[in-house]
């Protein structure tokens, strides 16, 4: 579990607002689960959805996402995942493969979270943002993601990584705008 609770270069939850916010969600919470909810509901609800609100900068890092309060499925992540951490909770990354449309071809990955709870074991959450038609919920032991898998070519990935996926970070530190990324969208069939 080290991995799952160690702050890296992109899951940053050293920094001192991280602490501050991990610190103040944890002041209200009566048990591990309901911490681990609070985390999520606060980035769920707290954060924006970069493509949703067309909001810039594109942010990485946990500590710029909070920083700039907007960030893609996958720099959301990485902030509960910082959030988590900082509150000695073991938290990984999750991948679904979905179409872009909804409608087949173009496919992209979706970044979402796996934390690990005592009676229940890794249990993943989104904390993408809801919005008609998406209703991501902390209902432990059932999962209540945002997107349910459509077709064929769409895949819900069994790992639970401790480090965001390399193509995952290099689009959202190479491209300048939220359209940019939206036009760069990582995809793979596979997951290491």
């Amino acid at each position: 579990m080290k991995a799952y609770l160690q702050s890296t270069d992109v899951i940053d939850w050293d920094t001192p607002e991280i602490l501050t916010l991990a610190r103040d969600l944890s002041d209200k919470s009566i048990s591990q689960v309901d911490l681990a909810k609070y985390c999520f509901e606060w980035v769920r609800d707290n954060i924006r959805h970069s493509w949703d609100y067309q909001l810039n900068p594109v942010t990485c890092t946990a500590s710029d996402v909070l920083k700039h309060g907007t960030g893609y499925c996958y720099a959301k992540s990485h902030l509960l995942a910082a959030l988590l951490r900082a509150n000695r909770i073991p938290a990984g990354l999750c991948y679904q493969r979905l179409s872009v449309n909804d409608t087949g071809a173009p496919y992209c990955l979706h970044g979402l979270n796996a934390v690990f709870l005592p009676d229940t074991g890794w249990y993943r959450i989104d904390a993408r943002g809801n919005k008609e038609g998406i209703n991501a919920q902390f209902k432990p032991p059932v999962e209540q993601l945002a997107f349910v898998l459509q077709d064929d070519n769409e895949i819900d990935f069994d790992a639970v990584l401790a480090e965001p996926l390399p193509a995952v970070i290099d689009v959202l530190r190479q491209c300048k705008t939220v359209a940019e990324v939206y036009n760069n969208l990582p995809d793979t069939e596979t997951i290491p």
